[in-house]
């Protein structure tokens, strides 16, 4: 089920709250662009400036919208198990196919306590993917742990940030071939799926959905000669949009192609003028504008 293009959904503002109906709006154009799959509410969906009734609120909203047309990965992360349950108890509400739970950040627990945290969430019933972000949460889960975790029959996947292609055979012999390998980091996606992964949570998939699903499309068909095309489309696109937080960069993008409003929650800001002139390069290049 969990494959291909999965955007991490920004969340739009409108004069300091969530644009709903943008919201609704970007769930029918990924669709219609050919996007495998929606994960709002994670870092990119502004999770950390969420209130809790907001959180709650846009992933109902994500899944009502996409009304099983694809799937959707709601974003349950904290570095509070007890807040973790919660917030996987409500995407299950909700509707939603799995949930995206963060590796505890700030807190730092060992291997050990990271298998109580994911176990707790797995007991909700939910099938949950792992997010594994050692430069956010100061943490990582070896993929021994992850191994060790996937034995239970709600831990499906894991969502890879480290931007470490030897984490995926690591993790394909610790966790069995069916483990879902996402990448979280749009540059090395193609690599990441030549070593065994099956998509990417993208960040770059917000602004050019079309694009990144076709990318996906072509490695999950072996056609590496494709993929490295687009590859190269996309990757100033990549640069662009990081160049300052991923989040600012690609709201920016979005809002040169009316889709939101490039706002962003402090103590995030819009991104630089030389950003935003990269970032339009980087658009233009990729015919986007």
């Amino acid at each position: 089920m969990f494959k291909g293009s999965l955007p991490a959904l920004v969340t739009p503002f409108r004069d300091g709250a969530v644009d709903e109906e943008a919201l609704k709006a970007l769930v029918d154009w990924h669709v219609a662009q050919g996007s495998h799959g929606l994960v709002p509410v994670g870092t990119t969906g502004e999770s950390p400036t969420l209130t809790h009734e907001e959180h709650d609120r846009v992933v109902a909203i994500v899944v009502k919208q996409a009304a099983g047309r694809i799937p959707v990965i709601a974003g349950a992360g904290s570095n509070n198990t007890v807040e973790t349950v919660r917030l996987v108890r409500a995407a299950k509400a909700a509707g939603a196919d799995a949930a995206l739970v963060v590796t505890p950040y700030y807190n730092k627990p060992t291997q050990a306590g990271m298998i109580a945290h994911f176990t707790a969430a797995a007991e909700c019933g939910l099938p949950i993917v792992i997010y594994n972000i050692p430069p956010r949460s100061v943490v990582d889960m070896t993929p021994e742990t992850m191994g060790e975790l996937a034995r239970h029959e709600f831990i499906i996947g894991v969502k890879d940030a480290t931007a470490d292609l030897a984490r995926v055979p690591r993790t394909r012999i610790a966790c069995g071939t069916d483990f879902v390998q996402l990448s979280g980091e749009d540059p090395t996606a193609v690599g990441f799926n030549a070593q065994g992964g099956v998509g990417c949570i993208s960040v770059t998939a917000n602004v050019a959905p079309a694009l990144c699903a076709q990318q996906q499309e072509a490695t999950l068909a072996g056609d590496y000669a494709k993929a490295l095309e687009i590859a190269d489309i996309l990757a100033p696109l990549h640069f662009a949009i990081f160049r300052e937080p991923g989040v600012s960069g690609v709201k920016h993008a979005m809002s040169l192609l009316d889709l939101c409003t490039p706002d962003v929650r402090s103590p995030l800001v819009r991104p630089s003028e030389g950003t935003q002139a990269e970032i339009r390069r980087a658009m233009e290049g990729a015919c986007l504008l």
